[in-house]
């Protein structure tokens, strides 16, 4: 068996890779370099893969600086210091116009091509910062539509599935789990805002949700953070 697994070198893709290797699939990871602050994360990425195995890792060139929108892709201070309720709370700037359905979309081309039927993703619908495209509904309308945009689907020759493992568990239940299937979480990366030696700047939304979760699953956090 094969599966596509989106990674950004972060705990929930890495997490979700873990899981996929222990369900015994063949991984094909697909990182972007989409213009976001900092190129960290991708180098993150390539050691995720080396160290699960991946048959294959792949970065796919997209500058989504061109339409900017984000706190990621433009100009656009990202916030800092919110409380957990602040990030539940709306749709933040740190959100980047429909960049889950563009990397699907490139995850559903190579699934294609693989012949795979698994495409995993780990959008988080708990510990998230109210991004729309890490809803149930959102996977389950693309899923839907993965099966009658390809030919693969409406020939009928494969049912593909978009793998969502962690869309209902809470951060601290992703690094156990991620934990449990031996995640070195050293590997990964988080950070909206890092400084420019990699360290996580420690007080964007990212960085508070990774810190609560190895706070609340009792882990040690092995994360450098700027203070």
């Amino acid at each position: 068996m094969r599966a596509v697994v989106l990674s950004s070198g972060g705990i929930d893709s890495t997490t979700a890779m873990a899981i996929a290797k222990s369900d015994s699939y063949e991984i094909y990871s697909l990182s972007f370099n989409y213009g976001q602050r900092h190129k960290i994360e991708l180098e993150q990425a390539k050691k995720v893969a080396e160290f699960f195995g991946a048959v294959k890792h792949i970065i796919i060139d997209i500058d989504l600086r061109k339409f900017g929108g984000s706190a990621l892709t433009a100009d656009i201070d990202v916030p800092k210091d919110r409380l957990v309720e602040e990030m539940a709370s709306g749709i933040p700037v740190t959100y980047v116009p429909a960049r889950n359905t563009i990397f699907l979309s490139f995850a559903l081309a190579w699934a294609e091509a693989l012949n795979a039927d698994a495409i995993f993703i780990g959008v988080n619908a708990l510990d998230y910062s109210g991004y729309p495209d890490c809803r149930t509904e959102y996977i389950n309308a693309f899923e839907k539509m993965a099966n009658l945009a390809t030919k693969a689907g409406v020939e009928g020759k494969i049912q593909f599935k978009i793998k969502t493992p962690l869309i209902n568990m809470t951060k601290a239940e992703i690094i156990k789990k991620g934990g449990g299937l031996g995640v070195d979480y050293s590997l990964t990366f988080s950070c909206y805002d890092p400084l420019p030696d990699g360290t996580h700047c420690g007080r964007c939304d990212s960085c508070l949700l990774r810190k609560k979760g190895f706070k609340e699953a009792r882990i040690k956090d092995p994360t450098r953070y700027a203070e």
